[in-house]
C-alpha cells in the first residue's frame, strides 16, 4: 500500500497547499480550479498553438491548429504539464466542435473536463483507500487503470450533464468530440469520444518507426455503434451526394446528420443512440515508444497513420512538428478533396523522451 498511500497523500498535499484544506465534497472542485490557475500562471498549461517544454520533464508537446474553410475554427486543444501538481503526470486533450455552437461547446468541455477528471480521480483514490481488501501493489497496473477508467466515466457523465444545463450555450444541435491522454510515469491512459484519433510511433525489431493506432474512430457505421443507434430508434445512412459518409439521423427527420456516434452535446439525438461515454484504454510505455499524435479527423481524412508519423519524425525542430503535420494535411486536402471545403485541422504531438529531442 505504500505507493498507493504516497500517490494519494501527494495529491492531498497539493490541494491543501493551495487552499489550506484537503478536498472533500465541494472543496475539491475549487481546489482544482485554483490549481489550474496556478498552472496557467506558471506556463504549465497551453491552450493554443505552441509547445510545452518543462525543465526536467520527460515530455515535450507540440501543438498547432488551423482554421478550415467552413467558418470559425471549432477545434480546441489543451496540454497541462504536472497535471494535478504531480511531477510525473501530464494531460493532453483535443476537442473537435460541430454545429452552430460547436466552438463554444468544445471550449466549455476543454475548460471543465481536466478539473472534473482530477476531482473524480482524487475521490476514487480516497474511496479505494478505505477498502481494507484493496492492495495496489498486488496488480499495480490493473488497479491504476480501473481507477482512471472509473474517473473518466464519472467525469464524462458529469461534463455532459453540466453542458446540457448550461444556459449560455445552445447544445441541442451542437456538440464536440473529446480525445484525451493522461501520462502517469511509464503509463498512458487514453479516453476517446468521437472520431479524433491517437497514433503511437514505436520502433520495431528491425529499427523502423511504425504506427500503432490507440483509438477507434467512432463512426456510426461501426457494427457495435450502428446496433446501439438502431436499437434506440435512430437511423444510420449516407446521403446520395456523400457516398461512404455514414451519419446519425432522428427517426422521422433528416436531422441532425452527425458523422460520429459519440459526442458531448447534441441533445436532440441523445435518446436515439448517441452517447458521451468514452472508450478508455492504457498502454505501458517502453524505450521503443517515441511519441504519440492526437489529431482531429481533419488530419486523418487525408493523412494515413504511416504518413503522420513519418511527417512528425522527419521534422528537425520538434517544436514545429504539429504545425508541419497540420500544414501537410492542409496541402493534402487541396489535392485529394477538390471542391470540398477544408475541415478545421488540429494536432498535438507528445514526445516521450525530451532529453533526446532536437529543438532549435
Amino acid at each position: 500500500m505504500s505507493q498507493f498511500s504516497s500517490m494519494f497523500n501527494g495529491l492531498a498535499r497539493s490541494f491543501s497547499i493551495r487552499r489550506g484544506k484537503i478536498p472533500g465534497n465541494g472543496d475539491g472542485r475549487e481546489a482544482v480550479e485554483a490549481m489550474a490557475k496556478d498552472a496557467k500562471k506558471n506556463d504549465l498549461i497551453l491552450r493554443s498553438s505552441g509547445f510545452v517544454n518543462i525543465d526536467g520533464s520527460n515530455n515535450f508537446a507540440s501543438v498547432f491548429s488551423k482554421r478550415g474553410r467552413k467558418g470559425v475554427n471549432q477545434d480546441r486543444t489543451i496540454v497541462w504539464e504536472e497535471f494535478g501538481c504531480q511531477a510525473d503526470m501530464l494531460f493532453c486533450g483535443i476537442f473537435d466542435g460541430h454545429g452552430p455552437w460547436g466552438h463554444f461547446v468544445a471550449k466549455k468541455v476543454r475548460e471543465s473536463m481536466p478539473s472534473s477528471l482530477l476531482c473524480n480521480w482524487q475521490e476514487t483514490l480516497a474511496q479505494a483507500s478505505l477498502d481494507p481488501d484493496f492492495n495496489l501493489e498486488s496488480d499495480k497496473k490493473h488497479h491504476r487503470f480501473h481507477i482512471w477508467k472509473h474517473s473518466y466515466l464519472q467525469t464524462c457523465a458529469i461534463v455532459d450533464r453540466e453542458l446540457e444545463h448550461c444556459r449560455k450555450i445552445d447544445s441541442l444541435y451542437s456538440g464536440t468530440t473529446a480525445l484525451t491522454i493522461v501520462r502517469q510515469g511509464d503509463l498512458i491512459y487514453v479516453a476517446n469520444i468521437g472520431d479524433s484519433r491517437a497514433v503511437l510511433a514505436t520502433t520495431s525489431d528491425d529499427g523502423n518507426l511504425v504506427p500503432i493506432q490507440l483509438t477507434v474512430d467512432f463512426k456510426p457505421n461501426l457494427p457495435q455503434e450502428a446496433e446501439r443507434i438502431t436499437q434506440c430508434k435512430g437511423r444510420v445512412f449516407c446521403l446520395h451526394d456523400e457516398p461512404g459518409v455514414h451519419r446519425v439521423w432522428l427517426p422521422d427527420e433528416e436531422s441532425p446528420g452527425l458523422a460520429m456516434s459519440r459526442a458531448f452535446g447534441d441533445y436532440c439525438i441523445k435518446d436515439y443512440g448517441l452517447i458521451s461515454a468514452p472508450e478508455v484504454t492504457q498502454r505501458h510505455l517502453t524505450s521503443r515508444d517515441q511519441f504519440v499524435v492526437l489529431a482531429t479527423d481533419g488530419v486523418w481524412d487525408v493523412i494515413s497513420n504511416e504518413e503522420a508519423i513519418r511527417i512528425v519524425s522527419s521534422t528537425p525542430d520538434k517544436a514545429k512538428a504539429a504545425k508541419h503535420l497540420v500544414e501537410s494535411a492542409a496541402r493534402a486536402w487541396k489535392k485529394k478533396r477538390k471542391g470540398i471545403a477544408m475541415d478545421d485541422i488540429s494536432a498535438i504531438c507528445l514526445f516521450f523522451h525530451s532529453t533526446s529531442l532536437s529543438i532549435t
